[in-house]
């Protein structure tokens, strides 16, 4: 979208931003991402996507060498004069160059990359529901504590959303290896049962998604149970509805999970536009 990056501190032409081959986040995903949605100037729930992104770097021992202050900045700078009325604002961080190997010592000099891209508009009648396939050949590590954090180190998410795809799907449903179910590929997972909605626990492999957190204050705001548990594939596939959540789309129903046939819930409808009211309440400048 932008031919213009932000990159450690500085505005520079996309075509002038390059990373060295020994960079660690390109050799191993040491690193992080944030993506924010951004619309007329407004960045949706930045203090979540900049505190997650702190927690995540703290976890991982990567220093961010600027301020949010100049994060800001930097954001601004770029979406200046910007034609789009939307846009996600990505956030990359690295660890930066070190020496060849997996130990991070050395590696004192991080990364930090901020650029645009398009954001997709909702269809008039809304988002198509998706197809989804349960991924059987991956699985989440149950208690594993990087999920929590939105690491660079995606691969089991590639693998799954290509075997998903090779086999007509749109998306791929991640279990963890106790059998029950965490996220999508990229997104987080919803469900209608039995009068209220439901949600993977978050200890169960489920990364802590900025979307999912204003779904379920949403829920709430309607007065509706929002109740975070561990299911198997098979309760969601005959339960009254599923959506995901995305960063950049917000609630996404899905119409199918492997040979199931998926309803949508007669309740989406509100669910979004309670969640459409509550992003433009709490837009913030960029």
């Amino acid at each position: 979208m932008s031919e213009r990056v932000w990159m450690d501190g500085r505005v520079i032409p996309a075509g002038q931003a390059v990373v060295p081959v020994s960079d660690r986040s390109f050799l191993y995903g040491d690193g992080l991402f944030e993506s924010v949605p951004w619309e007329s100037g407004r960045l949706f729930r930045w203090r979540e996507h900049w505190d997650r992104l702190a927690c995540g770097a703290r976890f991982l021992g990567i220093r961010i060498a600027w301020s949010e202050a100049e994060v800001r900045d930097g954001i601004r700078a770029l979406t200046a004069g910007l034609g789009s009325p939307q846009a996600t604002v990505r956030l990359h961080l690295s660890r930066g160059v070190g020496p060849r190997g997996y130990s991070p010592r050395g590696a004192d000099s991080p990364r930090l990359v901020v650029t645009l891209h398009p954001a997709p508009a909702m269809p008039k009648d809304g988002w198509p529901p998706l197809s989804l396939k349960v991924c059987r050949t991956f699985a989440v590590a149950a208690g594993d504590p990087l999920s929590a954090h939105k690491s660079a180190n995606k691969l089991l998410n590639v693998l799954a959303r290509a075997e998903a795809e090779a086999e007509g799907f749109d998306e791929a449903l991640l279990v963890n290896t106790d059998g029950w179910v965490t996220e999508s590929s990229s997104g987080n997972v919803f469900w209608w049962e039995e009068g209220s909605l439901h949600t993977p626990a978050l200890g169960l492999g489920a990364l802590p998604g900025v979307t999912r957190g204003a779904v379920i204050d949403s829920a709430h705001d309607l007065g509706w149970t929002v109740t975070e548990t561990g299911a198997p594939p098979s309760r969601l596939a005959a339960s009254q509805g599923i959506f995901l959540t995305f960063s950049t789309r917000g609630l996404v129903p899905a119409g199918r999970l492997d040979a199931s046939t998926v309803p949508i819930d007669s309740r989406q409808a509100r669910l979004q536009e309670a969640f459409v009211d509550r992003c433009r309440r709490e837009g913030g400048g960029a």
